[in-house]
């Protein structure tokens, strides 16, 4: 599964202006709700469900925030990078400027993993990130998480 086939530019926002965990997910809920025509509420509630069974904050400023849906008919993935790292109850204690959101169906099980996972082994690469940290743009954050394929990020 390749990055691609989870969003396009347009599941971009780069430079994210936000002060806390909650204000950066309700930003990213705002633009996943345009994404994928669904209620911004419920998209942010199911966000909040998986946060209280523990934190998606996985280590070295990165967080994976997901949740499945049953209205969704396929995977949706949007990422930003925060202006300024914010607390987010991150394994490692540190805080987070780079979050992938991944939205799935109810139904997606292997697929949701298998994206999961190819997100998690994307964004350990520090190598990555530093490019991420360093990119000018939407486009530009794209074209660096587009461009590796999953075989090379393993």
């Amino acid at each position: 599964m390749e990055i691609a086939d989870l969003m396009g530019v347009e599941g971009v926002v780069a430079n994210l202006r936000a002060t806390s965990k909650k204000q950066a997910l309700q930003a990213l809920v705002a633009q996943a709700a345009k994404l994928t025509g669904l209620n911004e509420r419920t998209l942010f509630d199911v966000l909040l469900e998986r946060e209280r069974l523990g934190t998606t904050g996985v280590g070295r400023g990165v967080a994976i925030p997901h949740g499945k849906l049953r209205e969704l008919k396929r995977l949706h993935g949007l990422f930003t990078r925060l202006e300024q790292p914010v607390p987010f109850d991150a394994v490692d204690d540190e805080p987070v400027d780079l979050i992938f959101l991944l939205l799935a169906p109810e139904s997606a099980g292997a697929d949701h993993l298998k994206a999961l996972a190819r997100v998690s082994r994307l964004l350990r690469d520090r190598a990555i990130t530093q490019r991420l940290r360093s990119a000018e743009d939407a486009a530009a954050l794209y074209a660096i998480l587009a461009e590796t394929p999953a075989t090379k990020a393993a």
